[in-house]
């Protein structure tokens, strides 16, 4: 019987270390998930094609994109720390780890929730209808104007749903006395850039097709960021997975440890 107990202390320090470089892997792999979300959130802060401009435009993408890059930079932070914490076998390392893991791991959870709630605030006739009550043309003044035209330029689209949009704009309609059927933004240029040359500024003015850019920015935008979206949410599954095994591996290496 006796010498059954260092055979039982043997695997059960095989497993402790077993356990440890578990933990170690699943943390390496929350601080690569941490350094893409941060990554990520500062290209959509600094991105000069555009892409903030549509951000800042909603207080909601503007939040989270503030969320991404404080996820980001905590998860860097912790996958460091549940690294330390788990080669170093520091049992005060791997509570702290733990702790905040699980205080991300609500708040993205959280997140997600509101994500889905708030759905409707990003649909096509919730842009369409901001669009029509506020656009006031190239009053580079108003931040939603001009925020709109440079959006229009980037992307090479007119409006959220196209051109017609403008009929509707009560604003842009006002203020050029309906002599104009589309704004400037939407003019066709070479190249298609903030420096680019129009085309013919007259004609696009009067609505000819040929001189406008036809399409909606609503579909050209989701199109271009499709699969970044798809790339996205599946990044935030993988590491919503990830930090949930590192909790487990992290409570049962701190059990584990004498």
């Amino acid at each position: 019987m006796p010498e059954e107990l260092p055979r039982w202390s043997t695997m059960e320090g095989d497993c402790l270390s077993c356990m440890k470089y578990l933990m170690f892997v699943f943390n390496f792999f929350i601080f690569l998930g941490g350094a893409c979300l941060l990554a990520i959130g500062i290209w959509v802060m600094v991105d000069p094609t555009g892409f903030r401009e549509i951000v800042a435009a909603n207080p909601l993408l503007l939040t989270g994109a503030y969320i991404l890059l404080a996820m980001g930079g905590l998860l860097f932070l912790l996958g460091f720390l549940g690294c330390c914490g788990a080669i170093r076998e520091n049992k005060c390392l791997l509570l702290f780890f733990f702790l905040f893991i699980l205080i991300i791991f609500l708040a993205e959870l959280s997140a997600a929730i509101l994500a889905f709630i708030f759905r409707e605030n990003l649909t096509r006739e919730f842009f369409t209808k901001e669009l029509t009550k506020h656009y006031q043309g190239n009053n580079d003044t108003d931040v939603f104007s001009a925020t709109w035209n440079s959006v229009m330029i980037t992307f090479g689209c007119c409006g959220v749903n196209g051109p017609e949009d403008f009929k509707f704009a009560s604003v842009f309609r006002l203020l050029t006395l309906d002599s104009e059927e589309v704004p400037e933004a939407c003019c066709r240029r070479e190249p298609q850039s903030r420096d680019g040359v129009l085309l013919s500024r007259e004609e696009c003015l009067l609505g000819r097709s040929l001189f406008l850019n036809k399409q909606g920015c609503y579909t050209v935008i989701l199109n271009t960021f499709e699969t970044y979206v798809y790339l996205a949410g599946a990044l935030a599954i993988g590491v919503l997975a990830i930090e949930l095994f590192a909790m487990i591996f992290a409570m049962c290496l701190f059990r584990g440890i004498q």
